[in-house]
């Protein structure tokens, strides 16, 4: 027996198709598997709040708008002991995107040179790259972190004894590093305005500027105007305005310096290893981005005259970056996820403070746990976002 058909030949819904149908198996092994992990789920959440009803406990964020009773040493807004858990939170929170946004920057620079550097024709150079890139990669982030830690508390002298580097403008010193100070007057509003305009007309002449090379084959000095914008207008502007900008350099005072910007060793200790460790990994992305770009380029590139430099900025760089940025995005996130050992030189991150002290506190594991894994995963999830859309401007654009 044939099963029934309708008129226009196909046949009608019956139940066993939902499994041995192709047309309809996927999409019901896709629903039974979302049920089935929604009921594990559910299962997890029951269990939790059974164990919470248990313990004679409940699952409640009230804990936030109580006192912290605690400090912190070092914070980029205002904050006592008698602030709120919310308010030490969002100290960690500044304090995790300060670390993550410098170390960033510096092992993007690091890992560039280095990566470019290892492709060096000189031997000693490629060399020396190379033991670097292999002795950070080989060896986990946590131990560099804490020999950076030590030689910072170890190697440096004591306040009294420290040099005064660069006029006075940095002392570094085994409890910390003191750099000048801003000091903003009258007529300091106007300038940052001044100040933040120059960069973006830094940002629209370079765009404009790389057209009309695409367009008419015409190169203008684009580096020496842009530095010429980044400081002739703000230069100006800041003796017209009667300078409104000083500086507070940091003075001698009994056994240790007051005034200018106090960083502590923590943090220097945390950022230069982070960026370290991570310009490695960095290094050896740029490497292989720009291995990946046939050797035809180059010699193209040379038989029309380019010098190397130019070559490398406009015609591998440009290539390569749709192979660079891709592995670029995880090494952002690893750096930014690494942070939180920040723990164990004592710079206060997110973890150290929702995740440590006011934990250990409060005894709501369950509640600060999920608001730093929460945190992190918005974070990683913002730095994928961006660098994806980066990638995709940067991305080989084809007719």
């Amino acid at each position: 027996m044939t099963a029934a058909t309708y008129s226009d030949g196909s046949e009608p819904f019956e139940f066993r198709m939902l499994f041995y149908d192709k047309r309809y198996r996927s999409i019901t092994l896709q629903i039974i598997t979302i049920v089935l992990f929604m009921l594990a789920v559910a299962w997890l959440v029951d269990n939790v709040v059974q164990n919470f009803r248990d313990l004679g406990k409940d699952f409640s964020f009230g804990f936030l708008f109580q006192p912290a009773s605690y400090d912190i040493n070092q914070t980029l807004i205002e904050y006592t002991s008698r602030s709120p858990h919310w308010k030490a939170a969002v100290v960690g929170i500044l304090n995790t995107l300060l670390i993550a946004f410098l170390g960033c920057i510096a092992a993007t620079i690091v890992g560039v040179l280095i990566g470019v550097a290892r492709l060096s024709q000189n031997w000693l150079v490629s060399r020396f790259m190379t033991v670097y890139i292999e002795g950070f990669r080989n060896v986990p982030v946590l131990l560099w972190i804490l020999l950076m830690s030590t030689i910072f508390a170890t190697a440096l002298p004591s306040p009294r004894q420290a040099p005064q580097l660069l006029g006075g403008a940095l002392v570094p010193t085994n409890r910390g590093f003191y750099l000048p100070a801003f000091e903003w007057g009258a007529g300091s509003l106007p300038l940052v305005i001044i100040f933040l305009l120059s960069i973006v007309a830094i940002i629209v002449f370079r765009r404009w500027a790389r057209t009309r090379q695409q367009e008419t084959g015409e190169i203008l000095p684009v580096f020496w105007i842009s530095l010429a914008l980044f400081f002739l207008p703000s230069l100006i502007a800041f003796f017209l305005l009667g300078r409104p900008i000083g500086l507070e350099f940091a003075e001698l005072k009994g056994f240790n310096y007051q005034g200018g910007l106090y960083v502590r060793n923590s943090f220097m200790a945390l950022w230069l290893a982070l960026s370290l460790y991570t310009a490695a990994f960095i290094a050896e992305n740029v490497r292989a981005g720009i291995q990946a770009i046939s050797k035809g380029q180059t010699e193209a590139s040379y038989s029309l005259g380019l010098p190397p430099s130019r070559t490398m900025n406009l015609v591998i760089l440009p290539q390569a970056l749709r192979i660079i940025i891709p592995p670029l995005i995880s090494q952002y996130l690893n750096l930014t996820k690494n942070s939180s050992l920040a723990i164990a030189v004592g710079y206060m991150d997110i973890t150290g403070t929702l995740g440590g002290i006011t934990l250990n506190q409060t005894g709501r594991e369950m509640e600060c746990l999920l608001l730093v894994m929460g945190f992190y995963l918005i974070v990683s999830l913002l730095i994928s976002g961006v660098m994806n859309v980066y990638n995709s401007a940067v991305a080989l654009k084809e007719r």
